[in-house]
This record gives C-alpha cells, structure tokens and sequence, in this order.
C-alpha cells in the first residue's frame, strides 16, 4: 500500500520541481555574460532616505531651474515614507509624509487651480487592491511640496508612474503590478484634482519603469522579465506595444526597470532603462530603436549605483557640475546607510558611450 503514495509523491515533488523558476545566476555570472560596459563615476549624491535597513529609496525625477540652473530640484521616493526633494548639492529640502508611494514624475507649466508651479505625481500604493494617483505642487521658490489629492488608478498595486502632456491635455499612465497600464486624463482646474481612465494598455507580467516622450507621443514601459516596449501614448492611439529590447541576458539584463528618455531635436534622441540585474544602464536609439550602449556608475569619489530601481534623465544646463544634463539613478547599496541617489553628469555618458549630442 506504501508503493503507490510514494509513486504519486515522486510525480508530485518533479512536477513542482519543474514549475519551479530558475535559481537567479550569480552576479559575477550575469555580469560575465552581458555585453561589455563603459563606465562613468558619479558628480554627487543625494543624503539617504530616512528608512534604513531596507529596500526604501526607489524613483527619482528631475525638475530644471532654467533661470538658474543651479538651483535645480530632485524629487525622490522613499516607498515606505513619503517624498523628499533634494537640491543638486544633494541635500534635503523638503520632506513629506506621503506613506507608500512607489515611482515619481513630474511636469512644469501644467496650470494647478490657477497657481503657477510644478505638477507631482505619485504611485500610491497604500492601498494594496486599489491603485491610487497622488498629485502634489512643487513650489520652486521654496522647494516645498503640497498635498493636492488623489485620483483612482484602477484596481490593483500602483506600481510605476509617468506624466504625458499632451497638446489638449495633461495625463499619467500608471503601471500596476500586473502589467496593466491605466492612462488617466487629468483636470486640475480646481482645487480638488479630478481624474478619468480613459483607456487600458496591457503587459503580459510585472512591470514598473515607464517615461512619455512629450515631442513624439510615445510612452516608454518596462517589463521586468521581458524587455522594453513602446505604446502610442495618444488617448485614442493604438493599444497594441511594439517590443524595442528583450531582457536577453546580454544587452538588457532582468529586471529591466527604470525609464528616462533623452529628447534631441524633433524626434532623435535615446531612451535609457535601468538593467537592474547586472548593475548597468542600456540606452537606445528612438530613431530606430537600436542599441547604442551600455554603462555603469562605479565607485570614485562617490560610490556607485548598483540595483537601480527608478532612474530620471533629463537633458539642458544645470550648473558647472552637469553642464550638458543630468543623470540620477537609485542605489540600491550605499554603503552603510540608508540607500540614496546618485547624480551623473549626462556628458560624461555621451564621452564614455562615444553617443551623438
């Protein structure tokens, strides 16, 4: 009688054993089997999140003074407090206490009940089965944040987050956990935000990363176990994503996270995603989606980045330190505090990746 159970108990222990994923390679391993990368090292870095001991900073956006660059603003997460804003000299300007927001964005010259200021929004994911969008003013006089609301963003975990501004109108696409992608019409007409979903994209697996290219109407999502994907961010475009890089192993390794985009011209420029798993950044091409480079922030004066989450990019004067744009990417490991952001000079990723300008 013992002969039978022991039969299905074998069949039960293989077929768990097959369903079973993968063990995750060493990190020696994947990166030994990546394409190559150059290397740049970090102008500065932001002071910690408050969280310590824990997975806690995680996206970062930049807003650029353009009357005077220097005093340019980061705002970043800390997904088990709130949000901070740091100046370029990477101390703490302001703080608050906005619970379990994930991935940031911001927009300039979005009109906010009449007020002139800076547009925040925020994945909130406080509530685990009923994704949120938190929107926030920036002031950049004061480098101070403000509480406007929240708008629904579908049923699920807000996990990614980014802002499209649009001739006619304002939106944020949020990614929820699933791989779902809600594009959400904003009115900040009054002093209470409202919000819409006026469409739903879909992803086949977790996701998080996302940027919109303002010029082209493109929004950039990734995968994480996948790669990178392009959807038609316009409300009534097509729902269908075009795949620009598979997480192969070798140019983008998983989990592909973070998404910035660099605009030059018309419609040239690179997207960049986070290779979270082999410590790396990849850019490509927008012209054509094809590869351009890869690099990654190593330890010099400032110590690297490595397991970056969210990353934010933006191109423009911002001072002697960043003088052709700015760079910012989430360390996941810094030393022996609380994990923080990393600030690298745009041009010395164009000189180390031989890119066009």
């Amino acid at each position: 009688m013992t002969r039978p159970l022991s039969v299905a108990l074998c069949a039960t222990l293989l077929l768990a054993a097959c369903a079973a994923p993968a063990p995750e390679r060493p990190l020696a391993q994947r990166i030994a089997n990546a394409t190559p990368a150059a290397t740049v090292t970090a102008r500065g870095e932001t002071a910690p999140v408050g969280t310590p001991n824990a997975d806690a900073a995680d996206d970062p956006a930049i807003w650029r003074n353009a009357a005077d660059p220097g005093q340019s603003l980061i705002v970043g997460t800390d997904k088990k407090a709130g949000l901070y804003v740091y100046g370029l000299d990477g101390k703490t300007r302001d703080f608050l206490d906005a619970g379990r927001v994930n991935n940031v964005d911001l927009r300039d010259g979005v009109g906010i009940a009449g007020q002139s200021g800076i547009l925040v929004a925020a994945s909130d994911r406080n509530d685990l089965a009923h994704a949120k969008l938190a929107l926030f003013r920036l002031d950049p006089a004061t480098a101070k944040l403000s509480a406007l609301g929240k708008v629904d963003a579908g049923r699920g975990e807000a996990y990614g987050v980014c802002l499209y501004r649009a001739a006619s109108a304002t939106y944020a696409f949020v990614v929820l956990k699933d791989g779902t992608v809600n594009q959400i019409a904003l009115d900040m007409s009054d002093a209470t935000p409202r919000g819409s979903i006026v469409r739903t994209l879909k992803l086949g697996s977790q996701a998080e990363g996302c940027a919109v290219d303002d010029r082209t109407g493109m929004a950039y999502v990734a995968e994480e176990d996948v790669g990178l994907w392009r959807f038609d961010a316009r409300a009534g475009g097509s729902a269908t994503p075009a795949r620009i890089a598979a997480a192969d192993g070798r140019n983008l390794v998983m989990d592909a996270e973070g998404v910035a985009i660099a605009p030059m011209g018309e419609k040239d420029g690179y997207v960049l995603v986070s290779s979270q798993g082999d410590n790396a950044y990849v850019a490509y091409r927008l012209s054509d989606d094809s590869y351009a480079g890869r690099f990654r922030v190593v330890d010099g004066a400032i110590g690297g980045s490595e397991e970056t989450d969210g990353i934010d990019l933006m191109l423009g004067d911002f001072g002697p330190d960043y003088p052709g744009g700015l760079f910012v990417a989430q360390d996941g490991h810094n030393a022996t505090a609380a994990q923080n952001f990393k600030l690298v000079a745009w041009d010395d990723i164009v000189r180390a990746l031989g890119l066009a300008r």
